[in-house]
């Protein structure tokens, strides 16, 4: 991957839907050049292009990122949490949480019930905590592409 692609991997991160005619010149290629470097990219499996949901536009109102410590292997909780529609993704990790889950219910009274009912009495569940997020559309996935 150089520069070229790392600008149009930027500009698509911006703009998911920019029309080659504009991509290109913000990226110093024409609109032909520029189709052919994100079609080659997508080739190579180097890049993905999914529509992703914004879950708080659809109807969410209560989001939190959950720290789960786990006794044993944290891939049965991760099982075990990823049947409800609650959780938008969950993460192994290698630091102080064994795993980190992010979650969407209708509101506050929903996140607890969701933590202390479904999350809590899952075996293996050690330890939960709580970062709630606020605010409305602040959700963006952007990776640094360099």
């Amino acid at each position: 991957m150089d520069d070229i692609d790392r600008a149009v991997l930027r500009e698509l991160q911006a703009d998911g839907r920019i029309a080659y005619a504009d991509l290109g010149p913000r990226v110093g290629l024409s609109a032909s050049a520029a189709r052919q470097r994100l079609q080659r990219l997508l080739d190579s499996g180097a890049v993905q292009v999914v529509g992703v949901t914004d879950p708080m536009a659809m109807g969410g109102q209560a989001m939190a990122l959950l720290g789960i410590g786990v006794d044993g292997d944290p891939r049965a909780v991760a099982d075990a949490l990823a049947v409800h529609p609650e959780v938008v993704y969950s993460v192994f990790t290698a630091g102080g949480f064994d795993l980190f889950a992010e979650v969407v219910t209708s509101d506050p009274k929903g996140l607890l019930d969701f933590v202390n009912d479904v999350v809590r009495p899952v075996e293996g569940v050690r330890e939960v905590r709580s970062f709630p997020y606020f605010g409305i559309h602040t959700h963006r996935f952007l990776w640094d592409v360099g």
